[in-house]
């Protein structure tokens, strides 16, 4: 309710104004965890927002449905002119806000979309000759070039919360409705901590210090303004800030390429002989696999749904590098489990590690999880947290590949996929 675009562009059109939030089940149906802690997380913010609007007369409508059938039923309740909504750059809603645009065409009502959780959306940082970056840095610092205050300020919505349409509460439907369960979370509040953000550079990659801003849900859900947080970065760090930038870098490329949710960014790299074998894999998955930084991020993650970045970069590339398994299968875990799952960020993140990706880590860089531990938990305090076993041979499961082996059959392999390429380079 705070600095949202399409609610202060809706607010402003003159009609009184009907907030309305759809639990989508296109989205829902496909989560097969019926305790996901995302949509007890989005059920909690939902409710906060419908509080916020009972004490204002208003209600927020919600509805279970597919999109198209809500607004079918609100059409039935409500004399509709105009649909205001934020702009979504995954291809599942691009295809939904498509579906909806038509639908309203044929009543004569207009869909209203505004650039709201990004700073700059996909069109606004482009190469001089109209092309999409695809370096992160030259991408970053065109990005900083064009930025100014017109572009952190914040929109406010609440001068004109008179314009709140009247009308008694609409009940929420319950998670049971929805056929989920209730599960608890654990996040930060909606707000930078300005202690860790200014010491963002020197401890982010430590995973066992409270060293990152645990801000991600927040952009990924709405629940936290991107241009309050962005003027903050910029006063406070700027690796921080460059973060942000990744984030839209990656937002940009899907946008650009949505080959990438299925394929890799560079051809070449669909040519991999993956070993895929899924008994590894399973034990990847399990936190098992006899390397104690690759497990501890996979039992952090199953059990918290958060995995510290570092250790997101070291399990990638243990999966695809080290048991040359699809990078695709990790995303797809990923997906299942992360509470701050976001589809350009995870598919950028991946191919990164897979090296198949747009301004990728290089085929040949295959992270080793010992000297990964020396540098970033020496005391090997996360480790021990999350793997406290490790140290007790009778307990422990014995490291399932020999890692110089394993890094030596990978170049392999890759050099096998990308010869072709590498012919085009030479």
């Amino acid at each position: 309710m705070d600095d949202n675009a399409a609610l202060y562009h809706a607010l402003k059109s003159g009609f009184p104004v009907v907030p309305i939030f759809i639990f989508d089940n296109n989205i829902l149906d496909e989560l097969k965890d019926k305790q996901d802690k995302r949509v007890s997380f989005i059920y909690d913010q939902v409710a906060g927002i419908q509080k916020k609007l009972l004490k204002l007369g208003s209600t927020l409508h919600v509805l279970y449905d597919t999109p198209k059938d809500s607004y079918k039923r609100l059409f039935n309740q409500y004399d509709i002119q105009a649909v205001y909504t934020n702009e979504d750059y995954e291809p599942y809603a691009q295809e939904r806000d498509n579906e909806i645009l038509y639908m309203l065409a044929e009543r004569g009502v207009t869909l209203n979309l505004y650039k709201d959780q990004v700073i700059f959306h996909k069109g606004e940082v482009l190469k001089d000759d109209g092309k999409p970056y695809t370096v992160y840095t030259p991408y970053s610092k065109k990005w900083k070039q064009k930025l100014n205050d017109f572009y952190l300020k914040p929109y406010p919505t609440e001068q004109y919360f008179d314009k709140l349409h009247r009308q008694p509460e609409v009940a929420l439907p319950t998670l049971t409705d929805m056929g989920f369960e209730y599960a608890s979370y654990d996040i930060v509040d909606p707000v930078l901590d300005e202690e860790i953000a200014s010491s963002y550079k020197e401890t982010r990659d430590i995973p066992s210090v409270k060293g990152t801003t645990r801000l991600s849900i927040h952009l990924r859900f709405g629940t936290i303004s991107i241009r309050k947080l962005a003027k903050q970065a910029m006063g406070l760090n700027e690796t921080l800030l460059n973060e942000l930038i990744w984030r839209e870098f990656f937002q940009m490329i899907l946008w650009h390429f949505p080959k990438v949710v299925n394929h890799s960014f560079h051809p070449d790299y669909d040519k991999i002989a993956w070993r895929n074998n899924e008994a590894e894999f399973e034990k990847w998955c399990k936190g098992e696999t006899g390397f104690p930084i690759v497990d501890a991020g996979m039992r952090e993650l199953n059990q918290t749904g958060y995995m510290h970045n570092r250790v997101r970069m070291i399990v990638a590339s243990f999966l695809t590098k080290d048991l040359l398994i699809d990078w695709r299968w990790g995303e797809a875990y990923f997906a299942e489990k992360l509470l701050d799952y976001d589809l350009s960020a995870n598919i950028g993140g991946w191919q990164w590690a897979a090296g198949s990706g747009c301004d990728a880590a290089p085929y040949f860089r295959v992270f080793n999880p010992d000297l990964q531990t020396k540098k970033f938990d020496p005391e090997l305090k996360y480790v021990r947290k999350w793997v406290p076993e490790f140290e007790d041979f009778s307990k422990y499961p014995q490291p399932i590949v020999d890692h110089k082996e394993a890094r030596e059959r990978c170049l392999k392999v890759y050099k096998e996929a990308l010869k072709d390429k590498m012919k085009q380079v030479h």
